[in-house]
């Protein structure tokens, strides 16, 4: 008897089912409605809700049951461990599912980037899918690690796990059909396969060009009026609390009983710290529910509408037919997750992964030592300009990855610019650390508040460059030179020593050392910061992480220079 057949006979109750979970609260995510019946599995799969016997009871003791959480646009990188460590740490918040963006290594290692992320997701208890990067590099107004062409891309689509073509974020090459990106949307359309959208800043009827290409996603709203354009247009909207774009609050309006069935949540970038910290798709649902969405409307976005979006079948629903992916709740306010089950198993408990079947990682070779970069010296980050003079500025919003162009006076000394502490205008420098081409991008921004020291890293999205930024020079230099020492990462820089330092030495994205290693790590990184005079409530190496990002508003930095998003070119720093 083969396992449909079995299934079959389960679900008649001819044989009994391998496990019943009885007791329990089920969430109805097709209904809006709490059931209590038992929920009978099979072979991983639920075979029947009603009333069953089985070879197993779990006794659920009146929690609510939930589908298992499905993050509907994750880059794994961000959280700076592999597929295997970050598993670990959502799956305990009730997530069962991803949907994988490894655009962030791919900037750095191409196609055998992708790959060790495939690889590393196999035989994991979490279900991880695979959207493939569209833009290696995201513009060509920077230079990454890589560029991934149609034909780079398209023997991944033989693997399962891979479900479609990942955030679209080069509109112009979309608008202008562009004969790359037109390969690549085409091989999605003829593997019959997802394409994500990234529309940040595009509204009006300029947004038509997107769903006319299939691109039915995008996670770049930030206001109401932003979603509502899409959801008209047929897109699914991605609700985004991540730990540097926070977006969920501000998008809730916009939600009805008309349109929920559209929306549904992502974390996009969280660090670890935050994701320990907070949660990952929990804590969008419980920020949801205590903003006043209603609680069976956020599960279902969590859940269902996640699972429609993306082309999961049978997952999403606690359902015959469905896997068994189970999350128990208290209740349904909190969000607290007390056990977790991925295809009936018990995978997590009370906060812990139970499962503790994880194989020894093998990094290729080729993803380690990327750091390539030429001697630097003190005329090498200098900003050249006359006394009074008057600069573009770039001005973070916290907690947002969009930015303000800003216009003031600034400080010089000897005919070059000056960090102010007083006016908060720190030098920044994206240095080009792929090739040794010698490109130094060099600018100001506004809005960290240090008032001492310097910080730097090797995640810079997209195409991950070392960035940094610092009150004075010499500090500067030193994290510059720290981050080739070690191979990448991020570091803390006070009169010209470490402070604080955490190496990722995994395409100088990631690393394989514990999570719980890192979080310690992090938690020493906050205290230098806060040394260094870092007071305010945001992420600052995160906020700082997408000052590289050319195609979100309004201006950034690349190795090439000052960008300006609106008009998609370069722009003099001094005016």
């Amino acid at each position: 008897m083969n396992s449909f057949t079995r299934r079959l006979e389960a679900s008649a109750k001819k044989i009994k089912a391998d496990v019943v979970v009885k007791n329990g609260k089920i969430i109805d995510v097709f209904n809006g409605e709490i059931l209590e019946e038992d929920i009978a599995i099979k072979d991983g799969v639920i075979i029947g809700i009603g009333h069953y016997e089985g070879e197993e009871t779990i006794d659920a003791k009146g929690k609510y049951i939930s589908p298992g959480f499905i993050d509907g646009h994750v880059h794994i990188e961000s959280a700076m461990v592999t597929p295997q460590q970050f598993s670990q740490v959502v799956v305990p918040h009730g997530v069962t599912t991803i949907l994988a963006d490894p655009h962030e290594i791919a900037n750095v290692s191409g196609s055998t980037g992708i790959q060790f992320m495939i690889d590393s997701a196999k035989n994991l208890p979490l279900n991880i899918f695979f959207m493939l990067p569209s833009c290696v590099p995201a513009t060509p107004f920077e230079n990454a690690g890589a560029t991934l062409s149609a034909g780079d891309l398209k023997h991944f689509y033989e693997d399962k796990s891979v479900l479609g073509l990942a955030e679209v974020m080069d509109f112009p090459s979309v608008f202008n059909q562009e004969e790359s990106m037109m390969n690549k949307l085409s091989d999605a359309h003829q593997f019959e396969r997802k394409i994500d959208g990234h529309a940040a800043g595009i509204s009006g009827d300029l947004l038509n060009v997107y769903p006319t290409a299939g691109i039915k996603t995008d996670h770049e709203c930030v206001t109401p009026e932003e979603a509502h354009d899409r959801l008209k247009r047929g897109m699914y909207v991605m609700l985004r609390e991540g730990s540097a774009a926070r977006d969920v609050k501000a998008l809730l309006p916009v939600i009805t009983d008309r349109n929920a069935r559209r929306c549904l949540f992502v974390t996009d970038d969280k660090h670890l710290d935050d994701l320990i910290a907070e949660g990952s798709i929990d804590y969008n649902i419980h920020l949801s529910i205590k903003n006043g969405l209603d609680p069976i409307t956020a599960y279902q976005m969590a859940t269902l509408n996640a699972a429609e979006c993306v082309g999961l079948k049978t997952k999403g629903a606690i359902a015959p037919g469905y896997d068994a992916d189970l999350v128990f709740l208290d209740d349904l306010h909190s969000v607290k997750v007390n056990e977790v089950f991925i295809k009936g198993e018990l995978i997590a408990e009370n906060g812990q992964c139970v499962h503790s079947a994880y194989k020894e990682e093998v990094i290729p070779t080729s993803l380690m030592n990327t750091i390539h970069i030429n001697k630097i010296g003190l005329e090498d980050i200098q900003i050249k300009c006359p006394s009074e003079a008057t600069a573009n500025i770039i001005e973070i919003i916290p907690n947002k990855i969009i930015t303000k162009h800003t216009i003031e006076k600034i400080e010089s000394t000897n005919g070059y610019f000056k960090a102010s502490i007083i006016k908060d205008q720190l030098k920044m420098a994206v240095i080009e650390r792929h090739s040794s081409t010698g490109n130094i991008g060099l600018g100001i921004v506004k809005g960290f508040g240090l008032t001492s020291g310097a910080i730097a890293s090797t995640v810079a999205h997209d195409s991950h460059n070392i960035i940094a930024l610092a009150t004075n020079d010499q500090d500067l230099l030193k994290a510059i030179e720290a981050l080739k020492s070690m191979g990448g990462g991020l570091v803390v820089i006070k009169n010209n020593e470490i402070l604080a330092a955490l190496p990722l030495e995994i395409s100088g994205l990631m690393t394989t050392t514990p999570f719980s290693v890192i979080n310690e790590r992090l938690k020493e990184i906050d205290k230098a910061l806060f040394e260094i005079g870092f007071s305010k409530e945001f992420n600052p190496f995160l906020t700082m992480s997408f000052l590289a990002l050319p195609v979100i508003p309004e201006l950034k930095l690349t190795d090439l220079g000052l960008f300006q998003v609106k008009d998609f070119k370069h722009i003099d720093v001094i005016l």
